[in-house]
């Protein structure tokens, strides 16, 4: 017996679809990484890394966003997505997905700002270049953004223990936090190395602001969230 029957078009596949945002963060900063290394060989670091001298001569300002998913080096890119796998889905679990990912990027957003504008207010410094970082320095990571994601912790979960690398105890995200920030900053200066503090820096105050909001906005949820994970 004949029939009428309705034909739907076939749906594309998404291979992002099901997956947390913090995986697919993972993933395009590992996919990012091969590309990014084919472009610098090609082209230069200038079209993937921030350099603030670059900026403020208004050239490859889209480096604001290209940094923020480049790394340098494997063991960079691993301690940056092992930790963002560890807090991003916290984060990701207390926001939402939007939220999340728009606080993510805005963090790291400033961070590379702060980054490129204490480096050119103590330039003229050779302290402030040790400290700040040099305006012809090349800054890549996601440490930036990831530095908002645990300042916002530090406010929403002041009690929560957690691991450092190479701490075999936990501290409390109140400590751990700036503690990291401190001993980042002393080992670049110490060790002259070059990681981009001020970078940090800018990334853990927008967290810590956008916590401060939510405590206030939010009071019992987040005061609910706090006791939950202490």
């Amino acid at each position: 017996m004949p029939g009428v029957y309705q034909v739907y078009p076939k749906r594309k596949k998404n291979i992002f679809k099901g997956l947390s945002v913090t995986t697919q963060l993972i993933i395009l900063n590992v996919l990012f990484w091969f590309i990014g290394a084919l472009i610098i060989g090609l082209y230069g670091k200038e079209y993937i890394a921030l350099i603030p001298d670059n900026i403020v001569h208004g050239k490859y300002l889209w480096t604001f966003l290209t940094s923020m998913f480049m790394h340098g080096g494997l063991f960079h890119l691993f301690v940056n997505m092992l930790s963002l796998f560890f807090v991003g889905s916290l984060i990701e679990k207390i926001l939402g997905k939007k939220r999340y990912i728009w606080f993510y990027l805005i963090s790291g957003l400033f961070a590379g700002l702060l980054y490129v504008v204490l480096s050119y207010l103590f330039k003229d410094f050779t302290w402030g270049v040790s400290i700040f970082g040099s305006v012809i320095g090349p800054a890549v990571g996601a440490s930036g953004a990831l530095f908002g994601v645990i300042g916002l912790l530090m406010i929403l979960t002041p009690n929560l223990p957690v691991y450092l690398m190479f701490i075999p105890i936990p501290i409390k995200m109140k400590y751990a936090a700036p503690g990291m920030l401190i001993v980042l900053w002393l080992i670049s200066v110490a060790g002259n190395v070059g990681i981009g503090n001020s970078a940090h820096l800018g990334g853990l105050v927008i967290g810590l602001i956008y916590g401060v909001y939510l405590r206030k906005r939010y009071k019992k949820k987040t005061n609910y969230i706090s006791k939950h994970f202490s």
